[in-house]
């Protein structure tokens, strides 16, 4: 199945975390001789808008589109935004679909996202089960309009025969994150809290237990995985994209290992009086490892090291 040559390959939301490792997992050699790559952002072109996103498409021509531009934020944001978040970002993915479909795109893979699955199910959770109740209320507008991606994927396959299919990664973290402790995730909310806690010589205070674990998947490996998808997969049902849950972390472990990469010293405090969230959402790599039985991810504990001495290396830009 590989895509055939002289692919032109467009990126939206290129300038992101997942965008730039793709960026330079292609440069440092998995982009093919004959494909062309074309990362784009929000300032090229404004995907909620119909006509911009079409004039877009008209200007670069893709064969193939990785969608990864959203609008996205963190718990508090989201709490208070739950129909900006519905609005948005089912606009921007209809216009991005729906523009491929209109330019004759031979296959577009959009990022989906862990949270969106149901809030009450059972564990591990698998690809069939993202439309088998709600998602939790807190940020419900963002996980319908992802949800939504899926059920476009299949019209466009049912009435159009197109290849139009979606990828659901677990914790993604790397070079290029989000690391504003208010709005950010835990791992690179927890980096530059460690990086504050080194240069004020003050304890580390982790918020909750410490117990509750998660599935971490660096952002470079996921890249990996998604030139995988684009040129191999050939289903339209999404595929979770992960490590297996006996490599999942605890928030404790997390802090640690940043701790060790950061040479802090300091103490580690658990502020127990903040709640845990859930203790586990163990996503099932099952149908990614009979894909790629022999894939090796990035060890935990390296891919830590690589992102911190990245944020040190960027602390001015990285910390916004």
């Amino acid at each position: 199945s590989g895509h055939p040559p002289g692919g032109r390959i467009l990126v939206t939301g290129g300038t992101g975390l997942v965008g730039r490792a793709i960026e330079k997992v292609v440069a440092d050699g998995e982009g093919q001789l004959d494909e062309e790559w074309i990362f784009v952002s929000s300032r090229d072109a404004d995907l909620t808008s119909s006509s911009e996103t079409k004039a877009l498409f008209e200007r670069h021509k893709p064969t193939h589109v990785i969608h990864l531009a959203a609008m996205v934020g963190g718990l508090f944001k989201n709490l208070r935004s739950n129909l900006d978040f519905w609005r948005t970002n089912i606009h921007i993915n209809d216009n991005v679909l729906h523009s491929a479909h209109e330019l004759g795109v031979q296959k577009v893979v959009s990022c989906l996202s862990t949270c969106i699955f149901p809030d009450k199910t059972t564990y591990p959770i698998d690809e069939t089960m993202i439309h088998n109740g709600p998602p939790h209320s807190s940020n419900f507008g963002y996980s319908y309009a992802k949800r939504m991606i899926d059920v476009q994927n299949r019209g466009y396959s049912e009435q159009h025969g197109r290849r139009f299919t979606a990828v659901i990664p677990t914790n993604v973290f790397g070079p290029h994150d989000n690391f504003n402790i208010e709005d950010g995730h835990v791992l690179p909310g927890l980096i530059h809290k460690v990086y504050l806690a080194k240069q004020s010589g003050s304890a580390l205070t982790v918020w909750g237990t410490g117990k509750p674990r998660r599935q971490f998947i660096y952002s470079l490996d996921l890249a990996r995985l998604f030139l995988w998808v684009l040129r191999e997969y050939d289903e339209v049902e999404p595929i979770i994209l992960s490590v297996g849950e006996e490599d999942e972390v605890s928030i404790r472990e997390a802090a640690e290992a940043i701790a060790e990469a950061m040479e802090f010293r300091g103490e580690l405090v658990f502020d127990t009086t903040k709640s845990d969230g859930q203790f586990k959402k163990t996503a099932s790599n099952a149908k990614l490892r009979r894909y790629l039985p022999g894939f090796q991810f990035t060890p935990f504990r390296k891919a830590v090291k690589e992102t911190c001495a990245w944020f040190n290396a960027n602390y001015a830009t990285a910390r916004k």
